[in-house]
């Protein structure tokens, strides 16, 4: 890796920074405790070609690599909207259709992705198989011309918002050993039934149950071939935990540059609270974990971006992002004091999302089993 200043990610951090600053952190919190999405900053995002920036140019994206879309996360996090549907939406469906996707499919759905005029979101997880993926259940069974799915999942996001949905379903194999298949399936498709799932995290982005009751779909709506979805997958995972992992980051820069502010003005006994170490040291320890956390996801996006194995490097990277994003947004709470939990500073959103992080999309407990196993050879514990 190359640690100078990279010339395109400054410009590019300034010009998705200066888009994210024309609605800011009041506008985020707004919709997030309505839980309204984000409509106009998605938009103005991708009319100006960043919500497509890793999408292949021939249609219509921005040609870049992982790493740019890593720094469009981040960067909009960092000036106080974060985009849960960039992991969704760009992260993995964008790369599995450009990757494993029929011409067609990558004619249909490729440019209204890159431009933010479509979203696709992407239902794997289910009630009772948690991260269990070979214990899926719902099924797409071979009928004429297409395939029939039947079954359910389980706090899918974004899914008001979606035009489409990548559907993980299983083909064949035993209940221990499932194949699966990718479909993309139309988000008011008959048959499809969506409950919305009541959270308290305040968030933009609602969750939903999906029951897929003979839900039909054509035979051209299956992504690659049957039985690859394992593969296909994983080629949409590592990207998900990478920009989860810089949304992360960006939260947790947010949430110190309030805190620093906050503590820069606010007098108590004659002087700024941010001269007592009390204050200053929690800051600056959770400044010094953020930044090692930012380098560590920048090396997982270098990685996949080169075609190298990066499942070690991103589900490190997603793991400390999100412990160091919690921990910025606890200490920026602290620092305000009561002020941190009142609408008026607007913080308590950023905490809600940083937690969820810490859980989703694939939790801390499963990451430190995959470093126990394939990074320290120990025995698998599951």
């Amino acid at each position: 890796m190359d640690f100078a200043p990279n010339p395109d990610h400054i410009a590019l951090r300034a010009a998705v920074g200066a888009i994210a600053d024309k609605y800011g952190g009041g506008y985020y919190a707004r919709h997030a405790e309505a839980r309204e999405p984000t409509t106009e900053l998605w938009r103005d995002l991708g009319e100006h070609g960043f919500i497509g920036i890793n999408l292949p140019e021939e249609y219509g994206g921005g040609g870049a690599n992982l790493a740019e879309l890593k720094v469009v996360c981040e960067e909009t996090a960092a000036h106080g909207t974060p985009l849960l549907l960039l992991l969704v939406s760009s992260a993995i469906t964008g790369e599995v259709i450009a990757k494993y996707g029929s011409p067609q499919q990558k004619r249909t759905w490729l440019p209204r992705l890159a431009t933010g005029e479509a979203k696709i979101v992407f239902a794997i997880t289910e009630p009772n198989a948690g991260s269990n993926t070979h214990r899926l259940t719902t099924t797409a069974t071979r009928d004429g011309d297409g395939y029939v799915l039947r079954g359910e999942k389980y706090f899918i996001s974004g899914v008001d918002e979606a035009d489409a949905i990548l559907v993980v379903a299983k083909t064949g194999g035993d209940r221990d050993r499932a194949e699966l298949s990718l479909f993309i399936v139309d988000a008011d498709a008959a048959g499809l039934e969506k409950q919305p799932l009541p959270v308290s995290v305040t968030l933009p982005e609602r969750q939903f149950t999906l029951h897929f009751d003979d839900v039909h779909v054509d035979a051209d709506r299956l992504i690659g071939t049957e039985g690859d979805g394992f593969t296909q997958v994983f080629q949409g995972l590592n990207p998900e935990r990478i920009t989860g992992a810089a949304l992360c980051v960006g939260i947790g820069r947010y949430m110190l540059d309030k805190a620093a502010a906050y503590a820069g003005s606010r007098i108590v006994w004659d002087k700024p609270i941010g001269t007592h170490q009390g204050v200053s040291h929690a800051l600056a320890k959770a400044k010094i974990e953020v930044e090692l956390a930012a380098l560590m996801t920048a090396q997982a996006a270098w990685l996949h971006d080169r075609g190298e194995p990066a499942g070690e490097a991103s589900n490190m990277a997603k793991y400390a992002a999100a412990e160091a994003a919690l921990a910025a947004a606890d200490a920026a709470i602290q620092c305000h004091g009561g002020n941190g939990v009142t609408t008026e500073f607007g913080l308590l959103p950023y905490w809600g999302l940083a937690r969820l992080l810490r859980i989703a999309p694939v939790n801390r407990e499963m990451i430190l089993n995959f470093v126990a196993q394939h990074s320290l050879g120990l025995p698998r514990s599951y």
